[in-house]
């Protein structure tokens, strides 16, 4: 089995910030790594009943990222309803589609930047009333690590490639 995607997890420890937003930066990180070395087929290859790609988590991600930073945080109402789908039309590339998720991330960057810190309170509710931006950030990570573990196990059936 290859294993050369390995890499360190990020030791930054000089506060809840600087923690989180590192593991949240490695997570996505680690979701792009998943593509490296694929081509168009393999990344819209389906291994799963569900319809699950490597292309189409990074879809589903990039929506993410708009929803929860774009809407929810800052409340950007082009955010409102993203579908979250993961069939990535045909004549999306997958440059594209890449592209758009770095996009996202810059985007939600400058979101949380933006904001007066971890304590800061969401434009839009979840649930009956705002969260802060440290549960949003705690939220984003968590469902970008889930996804990046089904992107491990959908790039380990297309070519053997294990590691975080």
């Amino acid at each position: 089995m290859l294993e050369t995607q390995r890499e360190r997890v990020p030791l930054d420890d000089g506060g809840e910030t600087d923690t989180a937003l590192a593991f949240l930066a490695f997570a996505r990180s680690c979701v792009l790594k998943k593509l490296d070395g694929l081509d168009e087929e393999q990344l819209r290859r389906r291994l799963v009943v569900s319809d699950t790609t490597l292309l189409g988590l990074v879809q589903h991600l990039t929506d993410a990222e708009r929803y929860w930073f774009g809407y929810t945080l800052a409340g950007d109402r082009r955010w409102a309803e993203v579908d979250f789908d993961m069939v990535v039309p045909p004549e999306r590339s997958a440059a594209e589609v890449v592209a758009d998720y770095r996009t996202a991330i810059a985007e939600s960057d400058a979101h949380i930047a933006a904001a007066a810190g971890f304590d800061t309170l969401t434009a839009q509710p979840v649930g009956a009333e705002p969260r802060t931006l440290r549960w949003v950030v705690a939220h984003l990570a968590s469902e970008t690590v889930r996804h990046a573990g089904h992107a491990d196990i959908l790039r380990e059936l297309v070519d053997g490639v294990t590691g975080r």
